[in-house]
């Protein structure tokens, strides 16, 4: 079960509270064969000595790459993560995500040759996210329907996702209509796809980054397959303050040109410049 080696990548920046809930998470996988990379785009120090803490007794390797804070750069901290992994197989998400015990499990039984897979989250009010421990983590406290409604309100289809078992997740994953995109909270690839792409476009900032390096996946020959359903996070609740309409409208503009010249490659990501000049 545990023959695929995976790096999870964490992107964190400046929020401890978060970040410390969802380290919890990764302590408690029935996975074994992974490490866990949290890529930082320029937090303080705090952040760092979170980290050293969990450091000292975490059940498998935990990394901090970490980038000084020049504004909005998650796409290039993320890109040295993805040079860095140690395994074949990277499974990405957010310093804002917890995992449910299984959830690096389930992207191992679905990686496949030829895929990547779709994820989503299960969001959760401020209230909720506030009130979790490393207790109800540990426990699985957070993911019980009948807690989680005795703390704040909950969405059905939020509650629908915790309460499917296999059968039902699998079923729903196959009928649910929504898209089944990259994501930057719950989703994964092969380590050499994202390489061939170059990996994120760095030009990009909040808003379809993510979506951008699927699409250029999809354009490599990379079929999408829904987890949706199955692999499981909650997602704390924050604000955006990073995101704003020029970044948005940018943002678009790549996705577009992406998909009229079904583009693989994009000039700035991991290594700049066109492919042939970085190709031996």
């Amino acid at each position: 079960m545990d023959s695929l080696g995976i790096s999870v990548v964490v992107s964190t920046y400046n929020k401890e509270d978060w970040l410390r809930k969802v380290l919890e998470g990764y302590k408690y996988q029935t996975y074994n064969n992974y490490e866990v990379i949290v890529a930082d785009d320029g937090s303080r120090d705090t952040t760092r000595s979170l980290i050293e803490s969990f450091q000292n007794d975490y059940p498998v390797p935990l990394r901090h790459i970490w980038h000084k804070d020049d504004g909005y750069r998650r796409q290039q901290i993320l890109n040295v993560a993805i040079t860095e992994a140690a395994k074949p197989y990277i499974l990405f998400t957010d310093g804002d995500c917890i995992p449910r015990k299984d959830f690096i499990e389930t992207h191992a039984k679905f990686a496949e040759e030829g895929y990547f897979l779709s994820g989503g989250y299960c969001k959760l009010p401020m209230k909720t996210s506030e009130v979790i421990e490393a207790d109800d983590i540990r426990t699985e406290r957070c993911f019980d329907v009948k807690w989680l409604k005795t703390q704040d309100k909950l969405k059905g289809t939020q509650a629908l996702k915790l309460n499917s078992g296999p059968v039902v997740s699998s079923l729903l994953d196959l009928l649910t209509p929504t898209n089944a995109s990259f994501n930057n909270c719950n989703s994964s690839a092969w380590k050499e796809d994202l390489i061939a792409i170059n990996g994120y476009d760095e030009r990009m900032q909040y808003g379809g980054p993510d979506r951008e390096l699927g699409e250029r996946l999809e354009n490599f020959g990379l079929k999408p397959k829904q987890i949706r359903h199955q692999a499981i996070v909650l997602h704390l609740d924050h604000a955006r303050g990073y995101k704003t309409t020029e970044s948005l409208e940018r943002n678009l503009e790549i996705r577009k040109e992406v998909r009229d010249k079904k583009k693989k490659w994009t000039e700035h990501g991991i290594v700049k410049g066109p492919k042939e000049q970085n190709v031996q």
